[in-house]
């Protein structure tokens, strides 16, 4: 399942003009990529068919198909069979890998939650529901059984998804997630355009790995809206903890699941929402 080198990198260069009191400069800059990610689901007797397509920035993919199918509820641990670019011959050279498929090993009910034309962007929302009832039927985990989330550990964790946003730094252009254990050690971080992409390239690295999908605490550089509650709650985390505020519905669907929420969340101080 290795990832094609070929493919569009997270950054690309753009040349800019900077103004300041002492005049203005033409230089050179890094800009955060975007395009199109079509995700394709499959499954025996069943020809690929599309499932969902968002704004990304390119990289990691796979994991992104496979942590979005898992949140969604189209496949369960042990459900994908294989994940890779299509290679179909009518595919344009600007789609040649901007379209993923995955193999289901059972069918999968498209119908269920996403009709075959939806789409998406790169900015959060609740994507492809038809109503807030519709999207309150979240997909669960079984709720988390390990330790309660100590304060002294949640304060520290944005500093350490901080840590490993390398293309942040060159852009400042993009969100991070990142899962931790209860005594914060850092498990994986990802990096995004979309703030709900960084959270599903995360739990899509463990999928991908063997690795067990829930944390303790899943972490994000933005705020805590709807959908990464979701996210957090189909993963089957412990906590999610936010640098910035979350929304009324993201705390009610919390505390109706159970997951812990934070918000606000610096090195001296956090917000739970009890």
């Amino acid at each position: 399942m290795t990832e094609l080198a070929r493919r569009t990198g997270p950054t690309a260069r753009a040349r800019v003009v900077e103004s300041t009191a002492d005049g203005d400069c033409t230089l050179e800059d890094q800009v955060v990529a975007e395009e199109p990610l079509e995700i394709r689901v499959a499954w025996p007797g069943a020809e690929a068919r599309r499932a969902w397509v968002t704004m990304r920035t390119p990289g990691h993919d796979f994991e992104l198909a496979a942590g979005w199918a898992l949140h969604e509820g189209l496949m369960g641990l042990g459900d994908l069979n294989e994940v890779a670019y299509c290679t179909d011959e009518d595919l344009t050279e600007e789609q040649e890998f901007n379209v993923v498929t995955l193999r289901s090993s059972r069918p999968v009910d498209l119908a269920h939650r996403h009709d075959a034309l939806s789409a998406g962007s790169s900015a959060c929302g609740v994507c492809g529901k038809d109503s807030i009832g519709a999207a309150l039927q979240t997909v669960r985990a079984p709720a988390w059984g390990g330790p309660p989330p100590r304060a002294d550990v949640v304060r520290r964790l944005p500093a350490l998804l901080r840590e490993e946003q390398s293309v942040f730094s060159r852009t400042g252009g993009v969100h991070a997630a990142g899962l931790f254990s209860a005594d914060g050690e850092r498990y994986v971080v990802r990096e995004d355009v979309g703030r709900h992409n960084a959270v599903d390239k995360v739990s899509g690295a463990r999928l991908l790995a063997g690795e067990p999908v829930a944390g303790a605490y899943l972490v994000v550089s933005g705020r805590a809206g709807f959908e990464l509650v979701q996210k957090a709650v189909a993963a089957g985390v412990g906590s999610l903890v936010a640098v910035g505020a979350p929304t009324s519905l993201s705390v009610h669907l919390a505390r109706e699941a159970g997951l812990g929420l934070f918000g606000f969340t610096r090195a001296e101080r956090t917000v739970r929402y009890a």
